[in-house]
């Protein structure tokens, strides 16, 4: 996605404030969560996927963690010290997009453990804008919206505009959320919002995350935007509201 990386401080009030309890009504402890992350970014670098996996299954989820919390918690903070390794010069492109390979097929599995809400019956289709290649973030935030309750078609990475407005014209969505980590894609992010607002008219909301929210704070000046930044909790909540959800 659009990447929906938490904020640091917000690792600490998640869970604090909405850690799941485990067997006996007991929440999993913050150092479990940390020790968990460690040893996921240690598996990711060295490019083990059987291990990625094995430490989400025994390590988070049969000991407790959710898998709204481990995606949280563990996959998005993990894939945010990848890309500061990347940033460095401490890893390479290559190994960058191993380790964005190994989440991704972890978020995949994790799919099936997400609790759902009864359907809300809003469709909403999430996209990543044209020439936008991370999807992970406005995965999970397909997924997120999905357990909600919402009807979701995620269209993923890099999709072209002329796609996207046909998507809209067919599927006559109640929302649509568009994605962006970067400032790299501004043109291609306003350009579908406004070649969606001529399909869907003024009345179709547009929410718009990821880092280019924190980078580009107008884009929420343009009627019928609302920009959600790179909480998910936010943009379910933004979702609810600009649908009528109660």
């Amino acid at each position: 996605m659009a990447v929906l990386y938490p904020r640091p401080h917000e690792f600490t009030r998640m869970t604090e404030q909405t850690a799941p309890a485990a067997e006996g009504g007991r929440a999993p402890a913050a150092d479990q969560v940390v020790t968990l992350r460690e040893r996921y970014v240690a598996a990711q670098l060295a490019g083990d996927r059987q291990e990625a996996l094995r430490l989400i299954r025994e390590e988070g989820l049969e000991r407790g963690l959710d898998a709204p919390r481990i995606a949280l918690e563990v996959i998005m903070p993990a894939q945010a010290e990848i890309g500061r390794l990347w940033q460095e010069n401490r890893i390479g492109v290559a190994e960058e997009h191993l380790a964005t390979a190994i989440s991704q097929l972890v978020v995949s599995t994790l799919y099936a453990h997400f609790p759902r809400a009864a359907s809300n019956g809003k469709r909403v289709i999430v996209a990543c804008v044209e020439g936008e290649q991370h999807e992970i973030g406005a995965r999970l935030a397909a997924d997120f919206l999905e357990m909600a309750g919402f009807v979701v078609h995620f269209l993923g990475a890099n999709v072209p505009t002329d796609s996207l407005v046909a998507m809209v014209r067919s599927e006559l969505p109640h929302l649509v959320v568009l994605s962006s980590a970067t400032t790299l894609h501004l043109a291609a992010m306003r350009s579908a919002i406004s070649r969606i607002r001529l399909v869907g008219g003024t009345a179709l909301p547009i929410a718009v995350g990821g880092g280019v929210c924190g980078w580009v704070p107008d884009l929420a000046d343009i009627p019928g935007v609302s920009c959600t930044g790179t909480d998910v909790h936010d943009l379910v909540e933004t979702a609810r509201r600009l649908t009528g959800v109660a």
